[in-house]
């Protein structure tokens, strides 16, 4: 998936732990070979090819794919998989794998789970007693330094994913043009349960523009967000002052 994955696990049977996050790593090379659309003898290319049916792939696929259209529903067409005409659910892929991988730790008994894949985070449970999870939120306009620091405190699950132009510059199409967003936001950070949700959020925001999007990021249960604009200005929905600390 072209990035960088770190595990941080608390607690449970250390023997049992260690098998986990051994299939969890096979698994998310196991996800990049089949759902990644730079390889031809991948499931998603040969798919998109017309060479394979939704039925012939691993059933992750058809998971991933009523996922991506439940997210195209929710909104409104702004997050797609349909790329130059071409199948593309790597909008998706990263926030499913990151979380798939954080609650298998956690189902063999970890007591608190942190799986980070690029700056997109899926935590569950706690660190350790009276300590919950922190996760720092790079500023897009002044590398090194943090735009705001969420913390987990009083859940049990809880997902931070950022879609903007810092890292990778203007990646995040518009899927009304198939040409790259135009807005004025250079990053767009939500905070959530789960990081599937998150992270497909995040990308639609950013490609509806500061106004739209937190209008609409204000709109969903469960959900806060810190939108930055190219001119420095940060924007917020009403419930994330309670997620800092």
């Amino acid at each position: 998936m072209g990035t960088v994955f770190s595990f941080d696990v608390r607690g449970g049977d250390p023997g049992a732990v260690k098998a986990a996050l051994e299939e969890a790593v096979a698994g998310l090379h196991r996800v990049n070979e089949v759902f990644s659309t730079y390889r031809e003898d991948s499931q998603v290319s040969r798919l998109a090819s017309g060479e394979l049916s939704v039925g012939d792939c691993d059933p992750e696929v058809a998971e991933v794919l009523e996922l991506a259209a439940e997210a195209e529903r929710v909104s409104e067409g702004w997050f797609s998989t349909s790329y130059e005409g071409q199948l593309d659910p790597t909008g998706i892929v990263k926030g499913w794998a990151v979380e798939r991988a954080a609650r298998s730790l956690a189902a063999v008994g970890a007591s608190g789970v942190s799986v980070n894949g690029g700056g997109d985070v899926q935590l569950l449970g706690t660190p350790g007693p009276h300590r919950p999870w922190r996760v720092g939120v790079a500023d897009p306009l002044r590398p090194g330094g943090l735009a705001a620091v969420v913390s987990a405190a009083g859940v049990e699950e809880l997902a931070v994913a950022t879609s903007g132009t810092a890292e990778r510059g203007a990646h995040i199409v518009d899927p009304r043009t198939g040409r790259s967003a135009v807005t004025d936001l250079v990053a767009v950070t939500v905070v959530a349960p789960s990081l599937t949700w998150a992270d497909c959020w995040a990308t639609a925001a950013f490609a509806m523009g500061s106004r739209a999007g937190l209008r609409w990021l204000e709109s969903l249960p469960g959900v806060e967000a810190l939108l930055v604009t190219a001119g420095d200005e940060v924007r917020c929905t009403g419930g994330l002052a309670a997620r800092l600390g």
